[in-house]
């Protein structure tokens, strides 16, 4: 199993929006994410918008190509995208880097 570990950041002026719509996830949104291998997925906001997320995948790619390729996955990004600084016209989703991990302590 792969970790997959991100960064991006979130508008200062809608932090608490962000906050309010991940406590409540679509329930659709969530059955995607398991049916296409995100697993032990959480996501981490500073005050200042920084954003960290983090994942356990087999292979990231795939799943994120799985999750591209479902129609809630598209609505969610289209309502998610206006959160967050310097997409520079990517949705969310296509804007996630995964760092590059340098230690880890199992």
């Amino acid at each position: 199993m792969r970790r997959v570990c991100f960064l991006l950041k979130v508008r200062a002026d809608r932090l608490d929006e962000y906050r309010e719509r991940h406590a409540a996830v679509w329930p659709e949104m969530l059955d995607a994410l398991k049916a296409t291998g995100w697993h032990n997925y959480s996501l981490f906001l500073r005050d200042d918008g920084l954003l960290v997320g983090y994942l356990e995948t087999d292979d990231f790619a795939a799943a994120q190509a799985g999750m591209a390729a479902t129609d809630v996955n598209a609505r969610w990004q289209r309502e998610m995208a206006p959160f967050f600084e310097s997409l520079d016209g990517a949705r969310p989703d296509e804007a996630m880097r995964p760092l590059t991990e340098v230690f880890h302590l199992a």
